[in-house]
């Protein structure tokens, strides 16, 4: 049995799509209503990590977990772990960040997130971590102004990020949840090449057959939209990222989307391709979220 959390989120929605359709596979959600269940063999357990009788239930008889976590600074990681640890779960396959590995980096959300690694890796239990840079699909927070104004507004546009399409990152979970090898491994996942917000705009402007126009927010104007969003905690941190990100902290590219999935990771083009009509005038526009 494989247990996914996260279902309803970007990237565990996408494992449960992935996941072969034999393989007996259960959900812990908080909100069953908004999941995409793809094949008859998943079951479904309603409760969240503070709810225990839940969380036990959901890991009773699983062997490999798929643990995604976003309350930045909470305990989700360590009552997961600690009923994991008491249901007998083998291996728990852990969605992180590729900051974590950075040791300049020091803002809230990866002291979180390294917080939440190093309970994982003490705690008995065999782990893969999953790092992966910026999700490709977070441009989709630009859909409303795109539609509207033919604009993307970005802080520091011209700083490169090796963004992940999410469905590489589905990929390579599914194959450490499926798996032997992937015990004790920690894969940082990257797309093919570093692009910056420039070069999305004009790539997706391409793709949608109109002319983009990229306009560069200033700090507090960055500070003033995210606040709108998120605490003020959590908008440093993001804002620190994006300096380390104008650093040049994030533009690197690796290899291990290729080595093992066979093949070369998907491309921004073929992304915003795939995910072009939610640009276009007249769609609602949708923000994921991203860890």
């Amino acid at each position: 049995m494989i247990l996914v959390t996260g279902a309803t989120g970007t990237v565990g929605r996408l494992v449960l799509e992935a996941l072969p359709t034999g393989q007996a596979v259960r959900v812990l959600a908080r909100e069953p209503a908004g999941l995409t269940v793809p094949h008859p063999r998943v079951e479904v357990v309603r409760g969240g990590y503070g709810d225990e009788t839940a969380l036990l239930d959901a890991l009773r008889g699983v062997r490999r977990a798929l643990l995604v976590t976003s309350c930045v600074a909470g305990d989700d990681d360590a009552l997961f772990i600690r009923a994991a640890l008491a249901a007998g779960v083998e291996q728990v396959v852990k969605l992180s960040a590729g900051a974590v590995s950075d040791p300049l980096a020091d803002d809230l959300i990866t002291r979180w997130q390294r917080a939440s690694e190093e309970a994982l890796v003490s705690s008995g239990i065999a782990w893969t971590l999953l790092r992966p840079r910026s999700f490709m699909s977070n441009t989709l927070s630009w859909a409303s102004s795109i539609q509207a104004e033919g604009l993307v507004r970005a802080l520091y546009g011209r700083s490169a990020n090796a963004c992940v399409d999410p469905r590489d990152i589905a990929d390579v979970a599914v194959r450490a949840l499926t798996e032997d090898g992937h015990a004790g491994r920690a894969y940082t996942l990257t797309g093919p090449e570093p692009l910056t917000a420039f070069d999305q705009t004009q790539q997706l402007g391409r793709i949608l057959g109109r002319p983009l126009r990229l306009e560069e927010l200033t700090p507090d104007q960055a500070r003033a939209a995210l606040l709108r969003r998120h605490p003020e905690a959590v908008v440093e941190a993001l804002l620190s990222s994006a300096l380390r990100q104008r650093a040049g902290a994030k533009a690197l590219v690796g290899h291990t989307v290729r080595e093992l999935t066979g093949r070369e990771p998907r491309s921004f083009r073929d992304w915003a391709g795939d995910h072009a009509g939610a640009f276009a005038p007249g769609t609602p526009g949708r923000v994921p979220g991203a860890p």
